[in-house]
């Protein structure tokens, strides 16, 4: 089968980034032959089939992001299947009832769930515990909502408040309903993060809560980072942006956890 230039081209330059790891637009445009323009759309065109990961000034390879996606700034991430996780923010949104105290965990989806909140008008009255700093920031300034931002140190790439401070504070909360942002679940391992802090405080946070929904985009599914936070038995919900396949939807079944998409 014949390919036209332009997939040729990229067909060449996904084979350049899984063999690299990654590549910058000045690469692309030096070993392409192409402009920065055609180097931007090609790498959209690969973010848009699911094959990359766009940062700023270029890509990672999709196997690469397992790893390495967790230390990636949150700058990065959070361009990543923009749209999906906006449409899982709100359905996540649309599960806050009047007078809600909900928790978000730092993240890229939840701070879109953040967003959605704002533009909430028939439930107000909230309270939003968080431990990233981005997304207290984000909701400053909402009219009634109440920001309780759990104190500790902060971790740059992902603006989340980890250590024993962060923990402190959770063993005196009560959360109605959690939105856990995670790198990865997958049947065996459960959900997983790439962050030790950040998976102990949202396993404190789960302590804390009775309901648990874990909120989650389809390139995480039967995708396993290093630490888990709890097994697919212990959350309420998943809310995600798509039917997932049917293996997953028979494993949340049997552990009576609703699917939202």
């Amino acid at each position: 089968m014949e390919h036209s230039k332009g997939e040729s081209r990229r067909l060449k330059l996904l084979e350049r980034i899984k063999q690299n790891g990654k590549v910058s637009i000045q690469e692309i445009v030096d070993e392409m032959g192409c402009s920065e323009a055609t180097a931007r759309r090609d790498l959209d065109l690969l973010e848009k089939a699911g094959k990359i990961i766009r940062t700023i000034g270029g890509a990672v390879s999709e196997g690469a992001s397992s790893a390495l996606s967790g230390e990636l700034p949150f700058a990065n991430k959070r361009s990543f299947l923009r749209q999906e996780k906006e449409r899982i923010a709100d359905t996540a949104a649309g599960l806050v009832e009047e007078g809600d105290v909900i928790c978000l965990t730092g993240g890229t989806t939840t701070f879109f769930i953040a967003k959605a909140l704002k533009e909430l008008k028939e439930r107000r009255n909230l309270t939003v515990v968080t431990n990233a700093v981005n997304i207290a920031a984000e909701l400053a300034d909402a009219e009634d909502i109440q920001v309780v931002v759990i104190g500790g140190v902060m971790r740059s790439k992902s603006y989340e408040l980890t250590g024993p401070l962060a923990e402190s504070v959770i063993e005196k909360l009560n959360v109605a309903k959690m939105f856990l942002g995670v790198d990865g679940v997958s049947l065996t391992h459960g959900f997983t993060m790439h962050s030790e802090l950040e998976a102990r405080i949202a396993q404190r946070l789960i302590e804390r809560s009775a309901q648990v929904y874990a909120v989650l985009d389809h390139s995480k599914l039967q995708r396993t980072a290093l630490f888990t936070i709890t097994a697919l038995d212990r959350v309420t919900g998943i809310v995600t942006d798509r039917k997932p396949e049917k293996w997953f939807e028979d494993a949340c079944e049997n552990h009576r956890i609703q699917i939202h998409y």
